[in-house]
């Protein structure tokens, strides 16, 4: 929302030049405010939104034109989608632009909706400061993943890859001490030829990004989702999309990858890495840009639509 405020570019002070509009919403800050812990009752949270939404078609004529079309939200929470429910047009006509991208939940249409890529800036005030990796030559790890152990794969992961149990599959839920003492997360990542991104509770997971930001070939394990800027990215270029069936196969199919397609598929995390890096100040076909176009492409397809209609 702050670098959109900011930009002169994107943004216009009179409504009826706006091709899109706006809803300046946070599911994080509803999650903080209105959500009863343990009470697992999102409701409040979706009547929030449903009210403050028909609060905006009462007080402006613009809702009302489209039934929401033209409209947009952004949230990246797990519950974003949720809290969406309770207003049949934002749910059915407005454009969501979710991190948690799940085709199978009913929320969430492909074609219409945007699915947003889960960053994790681990130094903000210098977003670019550890972007990069080590050659193929150097990547002596054949596959990489530490994390907390929940939702429905990775228990699986773990299961039969997890803990020291194959020394080309270094799989942990947390890194040991006595393996981080050697080599840190981001070590590992940088290390590593693949990086395993098996879904959490949700489908997205920001080791995606992060396998892009440290040059590492993500390996997607999260069925029915739909990844960030499909409409314009090729994503079997530069990543590997494995169905959580076939986890007990895993290393055989990383295995079964020649070194000619991974080097390729190396270099293409390397170029498109640009699409996925966030700047203090916007710069051409970053990640402020690419939302945006994703945004705006969905719009032009939705009138296309209704033009051929």
């Amino acid at each position: 929302m702050k670098l959109l405020k900011e930009s002169r570019r994107h943004v216009v002070a009179d409504a009826g030049k706006a091709h899109l509009f706006y809803l300046p919403y946070s599911s994080q800050q509803l999650r903080l405010t209105l959500y009863e812990a343990g009470s697992h009752n999102l409701r409040p949270l979706a009547a929030y939104l449903r009210n403050f939404v028909r609060g905006l078609a009462s007080k402006y004529p613009f809702w009302n034109r489209t039934r929401g079309a033209d409209h947009f939200l952004v949230a990246c929470h797990d519950w974003g989608p949720y809290t969406t429910t309770a207003h049949r047009d934002l749910r059915k006509n407005a454009i969501k632009a979710l991190c948690n991208a799940d085709s199978s939940e009913g929320i969430f249409t492909p074609g219409k909706d945007v699915s947003l890529p889960e960053t994790t800036i681990r130094t903000p005030r210098r977003p670019l400061r550890y972007v990069g990796g080590l050659p193929v030559s150097r990547r002596s790890i054949l596959a990489f993943f530490a994390g907390n152990v929940h939702g429905r794969v990775r228990p699986v992961l773990l299961r039969h890859w997890g803990n020291g149990q194959d020394d080309d599959m270094r799989v942990y839920s947390l890194l040991p001490s006595r393996v981080s003492r050697r080599m840190n997360y981001i070590q590992h990542m940088k290390n590593s030829r693949f990086c395993l991104c098996p879904m959490g509770y949700e489908v997205n997971s920001p080791r995606i990004v992060e396998a892009l930001y440290y040059e590492c070939v993500p390996v997607i394990i999260a069925d029915n989702f739909v990844l960030p800027f499909s409409e314009v990215l090729d994503w079997s270029a530069f990543s590997v999309v494995i169905a959580e069936k076939d986890i007990p196969d895993l290393k055989k199919i990383l295995k079964g990858i020649s070194l000619r397609r991974y080097v390729a598929m190396h270099d293409s995390v390397k170029r498109l890495q640009r699409h996925f890096l966030w700047h203090a100040r916007p710069i051409k076909y970053d990640l402020f840009h690419m939302i945006l176009h994703s945004i705006w492409l969905s719009r032009v397809n939705q009138v296309q639509v209704q033009l051929e209609g």
